[in-house]
């Protein structure tokens, strides 16, 4: 096992959001949301990372090559489970190598990030424009891009 994954899993333990908050009544809960809303939508919300958020920091996350296959799974497991807290989640394809996932979810620690309490986040680093995706060979619009023209019948 590496020496600093037990200190990893520790930090992202302590990543998960605080839910000591007293439970709102449900129509103030909705009535705070749609005020969020409003203000992400007129461009009035500070935007800060997940990092900020989260207390967790992308240079505290060694490179994947030093990690074993299995070592990578107890991080994703226990980062999706930290992003469940926070009522987010990292949609990446199956086919995806687990190190390639693993540099994309660190580098969500460094994403603008909206802290939401309805709802759930979700991040997928698909924009639908294949040719210039971040997800490159894994891109799940590459397929549709790839087609050729169909014939126009008239």
């Amino acid at each position: 096992m590496h020496p600093y994954l037990p200190h990893l899993l520790a930090d992202i333990a302590a990543a998960h959001r605080s839910t000591s908050e007293p439970p709102q009544q449900h129509e103030q809960s909705l009535k705070v949301h749609f005020e969020e809303i409003e203000r992400w939508v007129a461009g009035e919300m500070e935007e800060h990372t997940l990092g900020y958020y989260s207390g967790l920091e992308s240079q505290n996350f060694p490179p994947p090559g030093q990690f074993t296959q299995k070592e990578l799974r107890i991080i994703w497991d226990a980062f999706s489970r930290m992003l469940s807290s926070w009522n987010a989640s990292l949609d990446l394809p199956k086919k995806m190598p687990l190190h390639i996932k693993y540099g994309f979810m660190v580098g969500m620690l460094n994403k603008p990030f909206m802290v939401v309490d309805h709802g759930n986040i979700g991040f997928d680093y698909c924009t639908g424009y294949a040719p210039g995706c971040e997800l490159k060979e894994y891109c799940p619009c590459l397929e549709i891009w790839n087609k050729p023209d169909l014939p126009v019948s008239g």
